[in-house]
């Protein structure tokens, strides 16, 4: 159920898309303590400006039913930060990230709610 949503406004080939959206799943599966079968990553291309510089810029929102707080959300900063400096050339003071806890009757699937 964890969900992280990438918008950025680097090109990417298929090959090199596939392989960060594995890596930022894999992230987050081993950050939060959460299978990687449940989670889910999406990677949309964006315009983008920071600091009124454009270009070279990546926002983050992860959402997740619990295993969110102060230090786990530290370090998926980190290593989300340094995959996307790697990846993508992003350095990490171009990123922001938003963290989401969700309840659990507020994300729907299979047809029902987690809750």
């Amino acid at each position: 159920m964890p969900l992280i949503s990438l918008q950025t406004d680097i090109e990417q080939t298929p090959a090199a898309r596939e392989s960060l959206l594995g890596e930022l799943s894999g992230i987050v599966a081993a950050v939060i303590g959460k299978p990687e079968s449940s989670v889910m990553v999406i990677l949309q291309p964006a315009g983008m400006a920071m600091a009124a510089t454009p270009g070279q810029a990546a926002f983050v929102e992860l959402r997740s039913i619990g295993g969110l707080n102060a230090d786990v959300n530290r370090r998926l900063s980190e290593r989300i930060c340094a995959a996307l400096q790697t990846a993508l050339g992003v350095p990490p003071e171009r990123v922001y990230i938003n963290f989401i806890d969700i309840a659990r009757a507020d994300w729907g699937w299979n047809g029902s709610t987690f809750a």
